[in-house]
């Protein structure tokens, strides 16, 4: 953070609907420190989706009872993997904003505590 960020932070001109929107979340998200979590969420959840397609179409070849209990148990599996993948990814986006908002708490207690000193 330079230091333009941080007077502007300090003296309640940062601008923080832009800092909550959408965009700006994913954009923290799609930014190089998160590239090793981001590749790791998208190829799980990859595999999960293609998986589950190729138990969808079993599913539909067969006519085994027992075989198709077991094609759409895996379906299921398959299917809430991918939703706890989005909910983990939801939640790293997330980590980063509240890791925001505490150095913004913590740049307001050390200005409280500088004109504390002073005073």
């Amino acid at each position: 953070m330079n230091e333009m960020e941080m007077t502007r932070m300090l003296n309640d001109e940062y601008d923080e609907s832009r800092e909550n929107s959408i965009r700006e979340m994913l954009g923290n998200f799609y930014n190089r420190k998160m590239r090793s979590v981001v590749i790791l969420v998208w190829a799980f959840a990859l595999l999960c989706i293609a998986g589950a397609a190729a138990v969808a179409v079993l599913f539909f070849k067969t006519d085994q009872v027992k075989l198709l209990i077991l094609y759409g148990v895996l379906f299921i599996v398959l299917a809430h993997w991918v939703d706890l993948i989005k909910i983990f990814a939801w939640q790293m986006i997330h980590r980063n904003s509240l890791r925001r908002e505490l150095k913004r708490l913590e740049l307001r207690i050390a200005e409280l505590s500088e004109t504390m000193k002073s005073k």
